[in-house]
């Protein structure tokens, strides 16, 4: 399977943004599907995951309270729906499909996409 990310964009400080990432070439079912970032001279960091079933969720603490991670089975479609963005969230923001590990809801990516870039002004 082949994440394909959307919605990313250039916005001010205290905006929203919601991101898309669609199965292409095959299907999410049974993936756990999680988001990922990676600013400028910094390490990518796990953002947000679902697991296959939809009803685990884990969440970054620096996005805690104002990201939302949705999982749409019927279109093959992860949403991460950002709010009150602040400029530290400007990175490069990435969908996989993989698996959490064990009883965790941090997530490891087995298929990558290519990535849709966000940068908030301030």
């Amino acid at each position: 399977v082949q994440p394909v990310e959307s919605g990313g964009g250039l916005v001010q400080a205290g905006d929203s943004l919601r991101l898309s990432c669609k199965a292409s070439g095959g299907t999410f079912s049974g993936y756990a599907v999680g988001w990922f970032r990676q600013a400028p001279r910094k390490e990518r960091e796990y953002v947000a995951g679902v697991n296959w079933s939809g009803d685990s969720i884990g969440y970054a603490d620096s996005v805690k309270g104002r990201f939302t991670i949705s999982r749409d089975d019927a279109n093959d479609t992860v949403y991460l729906q950002m709010n009150n963005l602040e400029s530290e969230d400007t990175a490069v923001y990435s969908c996989a499909a993989g698996a959490f590990r064990g009883r965790s809801t941090t997530m490891d990516g087995y298929f990558w996409g290519q990535g849709t870039q966000v940068t908030v002004s301030s």
